[in-house]
C-alpha cells in the first residue's frame, strides 16, 4: 500500500520541483520577463518565429524578453536600442553561437569562420580573412565577375518578361541564383548554372543543407535525449549531406591541384 501511494504522488512531486526550479532559475539568472512555459518543454509549444507573434509578445513584455526553449534560455530583442546594446555595447557576451550538432558536423568541428565560437582560433581566422580575402584589392579583383553575373541576371529578367509578359518574375529566386553564381565563380572558378548534372547535384545538396540547418533537432533543446534525432532520421540526413559535401570538396581539391 505504501509503495502504491509513493508511486501515485511521485509524478506530482517531480512536477512541483520542475515548476519551482524553472521559476527559481529565471529569477536567479536575472532573465528579463517573458511568457510562462511548461515543465521540460518551456515555451516550445507556444513559440512562433513570425514577426506578428514576436511583436505581440514585445508589446506585452517589452523590447527585451526571454523564452525557455526546452532547456535553452533564449533572449528575444525587438527594438533598435536593445539591439545596439546587445550587438555593440555587450557584444563580447553575445558574440558566440550556440553549439548545435548540424553546425558542428558540417563545419568540421567549427573549423570555419562563420560558426566558430569566439576564441583565439576565431580571432586568428578573422585576421587572415581580413588581410588576405576581405580587402579592397580582392574586391576590385572580383569586380568583373560581379558585373558579368549582374548583366546575365538582367538579361534573364528581360527575356523572361518578353516571353511571359503576363507572369511575374520571381526576384527572390533570381537574387539567390545571382549570389550562388558569384560565390561559386569567386571561390570555385565555375558557373554551376552551366555545369548540367554537376550543377544539379550541387544545388540538391545545397537545398538539403538549408533544410537540415533549419530543421528541428531534439538535441538542440534537450541535450539528454539526442538519441531521438536518430529515430527521426535527422542524424542520418545530416551524415549523408556531410558525406556529399565532403566528396564535393575533395573533387574540387583534386581538380584545382591538376590545373
Amino acid at each position: 500500500m505504501a509503495s502504491f501511494i509513493i508511486l501515485l504522488f511521485l509524478p506530482m512531486f517531480l512536477l512541483f520541483l520542475l515548476l519551482k526550479n524553472t521559476k527559481t532559475k529565471r529569477s536567479s539568472l536575472g532573465l528579463p520577463p517573458g511568457p510562462r512555459g511548461l515543465p521540460l518543454i518551456g515555451n516550445l509549444h507556444q513559440f512562433d518565429s513570425s514577426p506578428q507573434y514576436l511583436l505581440k509578445l514585445s508589446k506585452q513584455y517589452g523590447p527585451l524578453m526571454s523564452l525557455q526553449l526546452g532547456f535553452v534560455p533564449t533572449l528575444i530583442v525587438s527594438s533598435a536600442k536593445m539591439a545596439k546594446e546587445i550587438m555593440k555595447t555587450h557584444d563580447l557576451q553575445f558574440c558566440s553561437r550556440p553549439s548545435k550538432p548540424s553546425q558542428k558536423k558540417l563545419s568540421y568541428n567549427y573549423s570555419d569562420l562563420a560558426l566558430s565560437p569566439y576564441n583565439d582560433y576565431w580571432r586568428e581566422m578573422r585576421k587572415i580573412c581580413v588581410v588576405h580575402l576581405f580587402n579592397s584589392v580582392r574586391v576590385q579583383q572580383f569586380r568583373p565577375i560581379r558585373e558579368d553575373e549582374i548583366s546575365r541576371m538582367i538579361e534573364k529578367i528581360s527575356k523572361s518578361a518578353v516571353a511571359n509578359s503576363d507572369q511575374p518574375v520571381n526576384l527572390s529566386e533570381m537574387m539567390i541564383s545571382l549570389t550562388n553564381s558569384i560565390i561559386c565563380r569567386v571561390a570555385l572558378g565555375k558557373r554551376y548554372e552551366d555545369e548540367g548534372i554537376e550543377r544539379s547535384r550541387f544545388h540538391a545538396s545545397l537545398i538539403e543543407l538549408q533544410a537540415i540547418a533549419g530543421g528541428f533537432f531534439f538535441s538542440d533543446y534537450f541535450p539528454y535525449v539526442g538519441w531521438v534525432d536518430k529515430l527521426t532520421g535527422m542524424i542520418h540526413r545530416l551524415k549523408k549531406n556531410f558525406k556529399e559535401f565532403d566528396m564535393f570538396y575533395q573533387e574540387l581539391r583534386k581538380s584545382s591541384m591538376s590545373i
